[in-house]
């Protein structure tokens, strides 16, 4: 995909448009996913070698429709039904809307597929992990790393989650009323799993993903726009901006990580700060508190300081106590124990971090323990500091993370005569 200018990019925001218009025409979710994403390995063989189409969405769909005939003839002649194998005709004109009408379409159907993806016969982690692969564009490996299951379970979860659909028959339209508030929580979730990813790859050689923190940021405007009033939805959004606005400094021309601390925050997007810290400013005054209305006036504070040591960490620690008593989660814990061992010193950060040795979720999790390496580093506890940055870089599997681990740990090494 990458022969082509921007090409895994483009793929990675069609690819729900394409499958949106083949599930609206055939009603199919399961067969429908499938024949895009032969589609989409025919555009990236295909158009480096032939150049890409005037109109590549159209091109997808015809493509994708194409298969999907087939496979459903295939399907149907098995069964000896070959009168209704004769009514499955390719339409003469392309599936996709007219110019005019496109982009405004595609946003309808995006925001449809995301809720079709969180149906309500799915299990929260079924919906999380098919609205990451058929709207996120992430790979079934991508998704078993983010869950932390091998990719033979997590490509038998993605099966049963499609049949499932098919089984409740499910339509391709908004859901009932009194179902959106509900899936619209478990859509929030995937996209803020979605930036994540995006902005901390879980393995590999690069730190970041930016085609997944745009597309992420991509995603939840769409739902912002169609909600515009819904505070979370602004929140996340907000949050997804003020996070991402310090991707140019989270990284030296080698590729290595710099932490927030050392960040040079000239380099920040200042448009996306003050476009993130306007709407959480907005929506805060407007809007019932969540979760990532709190997580986004953390970023905002952060966002607002020149410099690391203007950073406004008493707020940061109400702020915090206010997101853990609202939404208690172990990650909120770990940013919490920071918060407060820079207000109150490194021991009052680590007697935070305790209880987290007991809880399965994040045990055995690297954050934990680069988390605690920070603090004893702080405290003066340098080899205790130094095992732990060390621990720390074995259970990672991002390549940057690991770098900058040991780096860390070295530079705690007392030098040998």
């Amino acid at each position: 995909m990458n022969a082509v200018n921007g090409g895994e990019d483009l793929l990675r925001r069609l690819a729900p448009q394409v499958l949106a218009a083949l599930v609206r025409h055939h009603g199919n979710f399961e067969t429908a996913e499938d024949a895009v994403q032969e589609a989409l390995l025919a555009a990236a063989t295909q158009w480096p070698v032939d150049g890409m189409p005037d109109n590549p969405t159209a091109w997808l769909i015809t493509v994708a429709s194409r298969r999907m005939t087939d496979q459903l003839r295939s399907e149907l002649a098995s069964r000896q039904r070959e009168q209704k194998v004769a009514s499955l005709t390719l339409p003469d004109e392309p599936l996709a809307p007219a110019p005019d009408e496109e982009r405004l379409r595609d946003e309808d159907d995006t925001l449809i597929l995301l809720f079709l993806c969180c149906h309500p016969s799915l299990t929260p982690p079924s919906q999380i992990a098919l609205t990451l692969r058929a709207v996120g564009g992430l790979t079934t490996a991508e998704i078993a790393r983010a869950f932390l299951t091998p990719e033979p379970t997590m490509a038998q979860r993605l099966s049963r989650a499609r049949a499932r659909i098919r089984a409740a028959g499910a339509r391709f339209e908004m859901p009932p009323r009194h179902e959106r508030a509900d899936r619209l929580r478990v859509v929030l979730h995937v996209l803020y799993l979605m930036f994540n990813e995006g902005y901390t790859a879980t393995s590999g050689p690069e730190l970041h993903r930016a085609d997944l923190t745009a597309e992420a940021i991509r995603l939840t405007r769409i739902v912002h726009r169609a909600l515009p009033r819904d505070g979370e939805v602004a929140g996340l959004l907000a949050l997804m901006l003020l996070i991402d606005a310090r991707r140019p400094a989270r990284t030296r021309p080698d590729g290595s990580l710099v932490p927030l601390a050392e960040q040079d925050r000239s380099r920040w997007n200042r448009e996306s700060v003050d476009e993130g810290r306007d709407l959480i400013t907005r929506t805060l005054s407007s809007a019932r508190l969540g979760p990532y209305q709190l997580q986004a006036a953390i970023a905002a504070l952060h966002g607002e300081a020149a410099r690391a040591e203007d950073t406004d960490w008493p707020q940061i620690v109400e702020l915090y106590q206010l997101l853990a008593d609202l939404a208690p989660n172990p990650m909120v814990t770990l940013s919490h124990a920071v918060a407060v061992a820079m207000v109150q010193g490194p021991k009052a950060g680590l007697t935070l971090l305790e209880p987290l040795d007991a809880d399965e979720r994040l045990s055995g999790h690297h954050r934990l323990h680069a988390v605690r390496a920070h603090l004893l580093e702080m405290a003066g506890d340098h080899e205790a500091a130094r095992a732990s940055y060390r621990w720390a870089a074995r259970l990672t599997t991002s390549l940057p993370e690991q770098h900058y681990l040991h780096g860390r740990a070295a530079r705690l090494t007392p030098d040998r005569p």
